[in-house]
């Protein structure tokens, strides 16, 4: 159980008090601009599911220094994945400009730190930039949390999309300082627990995504408890093997075609896969495509989005759940071509009598980036792997510093 929350910290008053937020600002950015600091976000919802707390702190007077990590640098300065960009679009969010660091435990950052007034908000550069931050060694990642700890008096983790993760900032921060839940963590585990501890029936699964090893230790935690489990995306063509089907050159997992047959047998007949799929000559928007029966995929095409049938047998299943969890798109949303699965079945999902979960990650990027309507939706979960963790029964490092 969480000991203790933000607006515990807001009773406590933190006027003048430095507050250090771990933040999940890790956004995904436009892949045909430039990168780097001119880099041009392409999904800010990380940015503004933040928000709420960072008012919370600003408004309350307090000194504002939050952290974040962005992609997977090395341990070293990587300009191409500066947070300088987020920086920027989070003071226009806010409503005011937002001091940013070059580093996150240097120079820069302890003078900015220490010239900080009341209400302001201070960026550090990427956490992944020191090694320390995911060290697998104790004593290297204590070291960072420590030079980080000692820029504030009280810490809030409001990072959703980083608590499965025992990295520094995540982990060790909180134990060297009064520790506290933001908005975003209470919420989401709030959501989590409805879904796993007594979801109202029927419960409806639907996973998409490319590999079914990703996807196995929730697909076996979910399976006693779901009326239907829905599979696509990439993963799909796996279990179509595993039924004997040929599936061209799909993304397939040889090693797990035993595994998804034992699956499928164990299920009886809960898990329901493609009857059709749209089948291309390669991984391209302008290849040549054909809707195929999933048991006719010719042997030199692969799949790329499961087929307008597929979508009307899925939304049969959707439709008299009462609860429903989403992760992981049907196709490769990105490309226009192979979209109309992902959004067929995200508008079956937005129309059920009950509680809906989109489960995070590429998910909630193709709610946004298929301009469907946020709001239909039950949650929309800011971290995708930190949801599938929760779900499988793991522990999760941030939620257990937390608890402490």
């Amino acid at each position: 159980m969480i000991l203790k929350t933000l607006d515990d910290l807001l009773g406590e008053g933190v006027s003048g008090r430095r507050v250090l937020v771990r933040a999940d600002l890790n956004v995904p950015f436009d892949k045909n601009a430039p990168q780097g600091a001119n880099a041009v976000i392409s999904d800010d919802g990380r940015a503004r599911a933040v928000l709420p707390t960072l008012i919370a702190l600003r408004d309350a007077g307090a000194r504002v220094i939050v952290m974040s990590h962005l992609g997977r640098p090395k341990g070293a300065p990587d300009p191409k994945y500066t947070l300088a960009p987020v920086a920027t679009r989070l003071g226009e969010l806010l409503g005011s400009p937002v001091v940013f660091a070059a580093d996150t435990v240097g120079e820069d950052a302890r003078a900015k730190a220490g010239a900080l007034e009341d209400g302001q908000v201070l960026l550090l550069e990427n956490l992944r930039f020191n090694e320390g931050e995911t060290a697998k060694d104790d004593a290297t990642r204590a070291a960072f949390a420590g030079e980080l700890a000692a820029a504030a008096d009280f810490y809030v983790d409001d990072a959703f999309g980083a608590v499965h993760r025992k990295h520094a900032s995540v982990y060790d921060v909180p134990a060297l300082l009064p520790h506290y839940a933001g908005g975003l963590v209470l919420r989401e585990v709030d959501v989590l627990k409805k879904v796993t501890e007594n979801p109202q029936q029927p419960y409806v699964v639907v996973l998409g995504g490319s590999k079914v090893s990703d996807k196995l230790a929730v697909i076996k935690a979910l399976l006693p408890k779901v009326d239907k489990l829905l599979v696509g995306g990439g993963m799909c063509f796996t279990f179509l093997k595993a039924q004997g089907h040929e599936v061209g050159k799909s993304l397939l997992e040889d090693d797990m075609v035993g595994t998804c047959r034992d699956l499928l047998s164990e299920a009886q007949g809960r898990i329901v896969l493609p009857v059709d799929v749209v089948a291309a000559t390669e991984f391209s928007a302008d290849a040549d495509s054909v809707t195929v029966p999933a048991s006719e995929i010719p042997a030199d095409r692969l799949g790329l989005d499961i087929g307008p049938q597929s979508v009307a047998l899925f939304a049969e299943a959707i439709g008299p759940a009462r609860t429903v969890f989403w992760n992981g798109p049907m196709g490769v949303f990105e490309l226009a071509p192979f979209a109309a699965g992902t959004r067929g079945v995200a508008e079956a999902i937005t129309k059920i009598d009950g509680f809906s979960v989109v489960g995070g990650g590429d998910s909630a990027a193709a709610v946004r980036t298929l301009g469907l309507d946020e709001s239909a939706f039950g949650h929309i979960s800011t971290g995708g792997g930190a949801s599938l963790e929760y779900l499988e029964g793991k522990t999760l490092p941030g939620i257990e510093a937390l608890e402490k």
